[in-house]
């Protein structure tokens, strides 16, 4: 999760796409899946004929992959929630732009970007995410604003949205709150592990039968999570 493909200037942004598409390179190996768990993009905007241009190594490379028949999973970010058909039509993506449980390797699996959980107490917060999420919203956005004003100020609000969240202005627990939604989740069967991103801050929490991993961010310091044949979880750094 958070790659954030295009954030920075045009030399860390090529080096973090390079990045990546060397790891998914070297994981579609011995890879059944690979599940992108939202802000791949600092910030997508697609209209029915539009989309953003760059990353085409990324894009490229993940249709390989599922020309190779390897399933590739697209969950949406907060930063990436705009999207249409492109990646289903074009890349033989899935996209799902809600958390999802899932069956990996035996194991039931609670996956989300992790944006807008535990938000009660922030009616900020929960009035923003409305308006972004909003299907009026996004359609008088299409049809109002021309793509180079929509990309120049997604990349700006999106880049103010980044810094405003440093984990190192944050703390250490800026996690506490997606390890407090698994543990008050209230599903007919618990998941035998909840994966989230969005707090760009790498964590492997057990409590009892909870495990809870949250993922890092691709600008500095790359860490990931793997299921194996086994149905083991862990974090990896790359």
């Amino acid at each position: 999760s958070d790659i954030h493909l295009g954030a920075g200037g045009p030399a860390a942004a090529r080096a973090v796409e390079k990045r990546f598409v060397a790891w998914l390179d070297e994981v579609s190996r011995d890879a059944d899946a690979v599940f992108i768990l939202g802000d791949l993009f600092d910030f997508w905007f697609e209209y029915k004929r539009v989309v953003p241009k760059g990353f085409v190594r990324v894009l490229g490379k993940l249709c390989e992959l599922t020309d190779r028949g390897i399933r590739v999973v697209f969950m949406t970010g907060n930063h990436d929630m705009w999207v249409r058909d492109y990646f289903e039509a074009e890349c033989g993506v899935e996209v799902y732009t809600s958390p999802r449980i899932m069956e990996l390797a035996g194991k039931r699996v609670f996956l989300a970007h992790g944006d807008n959980m535990k938000i009660d107490h922030l009616p900020v917060l929960r009035f923003m995410n409305a308006v972004f999420r909003s299907k009026t919203i996004r359609f008088l956005f299409s049809w109002l604003v021309h793509p180079d004003w929509a990309m120049r100020f997604g990349q700006w609000w999106s880049g103010k949205s980044r810094k405003s969240h440093l984990v190192s202005e944050m703390g250490d627990h800026i996690t506490d709150p997606l390890i407090e939604y698994a543990r008050e989740y209230a599903g007919a069967e618990r998941p035998d592990y909840f994966i989230f991103g969005h707090m760009h801050q790498p964590r492997d929490y057990s409590e009892g039968n909870l495990r809870v991993l949250c993922l890092g961010e691709w600008h500095s310091d790359p860490v990931y999570a793997v299921i194996d044949s086994e149905g083991n979880a862990s974090l990896k750094k790359y």
